[in-house]
């Protein structure tokens, strides 16, 4: 059996600026941009990985939802405990510079941690914290 990862879903509260940032900023390409009563549905991935895609999605959205349960969800991702994703490059230094040269909200600077990895930290223009590891 093979199993692998075809979707990962982030919140995103402006579709613009994340499509910006994925797209610009990080250099996904757009896999699809799908529009539904006023939200927007963008999945964007790696050139070199067809078959993996994040799904930027509009929060709480789900009409099974309650408002309070919707408010939470929107207060949570608005201090930055939602969503994250752990990304890799084998030039861990030149993302982190791109991405400082973008704007982004540095959360940690490139970092050998105690458990062999070396990595950095950043969050998207909704606050979703994204990880990036250096591939070695």
């Amino acid at each position: 059996m093979d199993i692998t990862i075809h979707y990962a879903f982030l919140p995103q509260t402006d579709p613009d600026a994340a499509l910006a940032f994925y797209r610009d900023t990080l250099g996904f390409e757009v896999r699809n941009d799908v529009g539904y009563g006023g939200m927007r549905w963008i999945t964007v991935g790696p050139v070199k990985q067809p078959g993996t895609s994040i799904v930027l999605h509009p929060p709480a959205a789900d009409p099974g939802i309650t408002d309070d349960e919707r408010r939470t969800v929107l207060e949570l991702i608005a201090k930055g405990s939602y969503g994250a994703v752990t990304l890799a490059s084998d030039d861990l230094d030149e993302v982190f510079e791109r991405l400082v040269a973008a704007g982004a909200e540095v959360v940690q600077e490139p970092t050998e941690q105690p458990y062999g990895v070396r990595d950095c930290a950043f969050r998207d223009p909704t606050g979703n914290l994204i990880r990036i590891n250096e591939l070695r």
